[in-house]
């Protein structure tokens, strides 16, 4: 490292004493070891996030060894260069055999070391880099640092020792928290709860340089974590916790292998010899690690990566500049998509036609920051920042300066179409203009404009301000430029892009309307709808289609006067039974929205069925998920085939990120070719939707789903 860095990093010059034993001292390219006043420093420069990869593993295992035999060492300082403390394991080396040394290896040998090691923690310590930490015998971390184990997000275990050292330290409710959330913690609260031992605001290095020196003083050995029983003390005397964790979290942790993997690790740090448990930790973990749900989801975790990579996009195209965002549309999602770029710290002009409607969504914006906050979710000096960014106006000259104007207005081609030639007279040269369409073709409404190469379509999701999935619609004309200006408002705004071509409902609408027909079939081959619901929540979607449908609305474009009672959702309206805003749609509600079946809504289908005659099926359960999910994953490969996606992958990204597919299962691409794409035909085929089938799928292309 060089002398400009060692000062950048806080490193104190090269001492004599330090100089006589370097010819001894292991090297390594991704670590230094300097010496000072009997104190060894270990700084691990691995960028961008010090990932714990082989190579940095081998170089932490050597120097604390070299360590823990040089006599006149009496403490070391563990700490990373440049943005953050380890930030977990090298994906580069997911799915693939393990290197030496294994990480459990190289916490213990770090536990194990006979001089005190103090882990001085900045940016984030996640998942291998918190087990670091737990580690180590003291651990300072500076009062911006944030911490959590993301493991069971990648349907696996802390496998370091981390379900076993970590309830030693902190209380095992808030341990089990911890791990089966996946969730960060910030260093004050990870202070409170006894995972920290020191809050610095001030300069981090000196204050572990500080502790590291105070304890190569103390007589005292220093005390492992694993060797610590004071705090398990208190779970012992409540051996009933762990299942009243598990019943309170069942709906969460429902399909889920990780959760119960982890409190049974969990409670065997409680009720099992210390080698007993990390022996069982380390067998949950392999079991874990070499199962579908941990492949599922390390295709999800790299499907959400590869999306953002457009293929024949100019790798040196550079984005627009956006600074000022206008909306048009103060509904409940122009409201939303506001929300998004406020606490991005963007400024946004709203504007609505209706003084009545922008008053709404102004109140709708400050009730969201205000319960923001409340529940902890936004921090309350960045709400105010938030909301102050924020004007409205009735007059679209208000939007002359935005650098994005986003339409989020009534979902019809003739009221998008006026709103797109009006902004084309008051957008300023180069501004990007968006639609919020959910259906409509952009190239149509980028059409009526000056400049299709700036226009573009933005598909939020309801709430927008909540769901992470932005779908980006390129237009036959979009420049290049714009486009990789969407994508990086994407990630800025902190939302999962997926770029999708101009097509009806585009990627996932389009397959969410071929469900829409399946379940009609399905009705009126008889089966229950109450039982269609239970199907797919069985699977793992949150809700079933006919409870989807009372939460959307049944009258949304349903006209009273136009109605002709053709169809379930007509005669139900007409009836005044449109969702849970009037407590009566598919279900009946009570006054706190629980769902309940209604006989006379199964009433209502049957005399419908009677009427079309068509012939009963008696079907079962697997019969009903694949009548429902199959003809979905072959419209997923007709839209391989007429290139409006770019990859399977981006499919099953859009479909977990934007309409809560399970991510256990990798998507409905990835969970197709699971289940044998083969078997997929055969059962189409057996639907009587064999002249349906699309090309991609009957060829079994398998490149699709091979994200790297």
């Amino acid at each position: 490292m060089s002398h400009d860095a060692q000062q950048a990093f806080g490193l104190p010059g090269t001492s004599k004493a330090a100089d006589a034993s370097a010819s001894d001292r292991p090297v390594s390219e991704v670590a230094t070891l300097r010496l000072e006043a009997g104190i060894a420093e270990i700084v691990v420069d691995a960028p961008p996030v010090n990932a714990l990869g082989q190579v940095v593993r081998d170089a932490l295992i050597t120097m604390v060894r070299w360590c823990d035999a040089e006599p006149a060492i009496g403490a070391i300082l563990l700490r990373c260069a440049g943005r953050t403390f380890f930030a977990g394991a090298d994906i580069r080396e997911f799915g693939k055999p393990p290197l030496a040394p294994s990480l459990p290896d190289v916490v213990n040998e770090i536990e194990a070391c006979g001089k005190p090691v103090i882990a001085a923690i900045h940016g984030t310590a996640l998942g291998g880099g918190l087990e670091v930490a737990l580690a180590c015998h003291y651990r300072v971390a500076v009062g911006t640092a944030r911490m959590g184990f993301p493991e069971v997000k990648l349907g696996m275990l802390p496998g370091a020792g981390g379900t076993q050292r970590l309830p030693r330290l902190v209380p095992m409710e808030e341990a089990l928290k911890l791990m089966t959330s996946g969730a960060q913690i910030g260093a004050a609260e990870a202070a409170s709860i006894g995972l920290v031992d020191l809050v610095v605001y001030g300069d981090l290095r000196t204050a572990a340089f500080s502790a590291a020196q105070k304890m190569a003083r103390s007589a005292e050995p220093p005390l492992r974590t694993s060797h610590r029983h004071d705090v398990l003390a208190k779970a012992r005397t409540d051996p009933g916790m762990f299942d009243r964790f598990l019943e309170a979290n069942a709906k969460r942790f429902r399909g889920l292998d990780a959760p119960a993997a982890i409190v049974a690790a969990a409670r065997a740090a409680v009720d099992r010899p210390q080698e007993e448990g990390f022996a069982l930790e380390r067998s949950l973990f392999v079991s874990l690690r070499d199962g579908g749900q941990a492949a599922a989801l390390r295709h999800v975790f790299f499907a959400e990566r590869e999306a953002a990579k457009i293929p024949g996009l100019p790798a040196d195209v550079q984005g627009r500049t956006i600074d000022a965002v206008g909306i048009v549309g103060a509904g409940t999602m122009g409201s939303g998509i506001a929300i998004n770029f406020l606490l991005a710290g963007l400024p946004v002009v709203l504007v609505d036609t209706d003084e009545a409607a922008l008053d709404r969504g102004l109140s709708h914006i400050s009730r969201t920051m205000e319960q923001g906050v409340s529940q902890g979710r936004i921090d309350s000096v960045n709400g105010e920042k938030a909301v102050a960014l924020l004007s409205s106006s009735l007059d679209f000259a208000a939007l002359a300066e935005a650098d994005l104007l986003i339409e989020a207005a009534y979902e019809t081609m003739d009221v998008k179409c006026d709103i797109f030639s009006r902004l084309d007279a008051v957008a300023r040269s180069g501004a990007v203009l968006a639609t919020n369409t959910s259906y409509l073709d952009v190239d149509k409404i980028a059409a009526v404009t000056k400049r299709p190469q700036d226009v573009l379509g933005l598909h939020f999701f309801s709430p927008a301000n909540v769901m992470k999935l932005l779908e980006i619609v390129r237009a036959e004309k979009t420049a290049d430029d714009v486009l990789a200006t969407a994508i990086a408002v994407a990630k800025r705004i902190g939302k999962v892009p997926v770029v999708a071509g101009v097509a009806y409902g585009f990627i996932g609408n389009r397959m969410l309307h071929v469900r829409r027909k399946a379940v009609e079939n399905l009705l009126l081959a008889g089966v229950d709808l109450y039982r269609i619901d239970a199907v797919v929540e069985a699977f793992g979607m949150p809700m079933g289609p006919f409870r989807m449908y009372d939460l959307a609305g049944l009258d949304l474009g349903w006209s009273k006067v136009a109605s002709t009672g053709a169809t379930i959702q007509e005669r139900l309206c007409e009836r005044n039974r449109r969702g849970q805003k009037t407590n009566a749609g598919y279900y009946d509600y009570d006054d706190k929205r629980r769902p309940s079946p209604s006989q006379f809504v199964r009433d209502l289908i049957r005399e419908f069925v009677a009427e079309r005659g068509a012939p009963p099926m008696t079907l079962s359960d697997d019969q009903i998920r694949e009548r429902l999910l199959f003809p979905m994953i072959n419209e997923g490969y007709r839209i391989l085939d007429e290139g409006k996606a770019f990859r399977a992958s981006d499919i099953d990204t859009v479909w977990i990120n934007g309409y809560a597919w399970p991510a256990r299962t990798g998507g409905p691409m990835y969970y197709g070719e699971q289940l044998g794409l083969d078997h997929i035909i055969s059962s189409l085929e057996g639907m009587g939707l064999a002249d349906t089938i699309a090309s991609g799928l009957r060829s079994a292309v398998r490149s699709a789903f091979r994200v790297t």
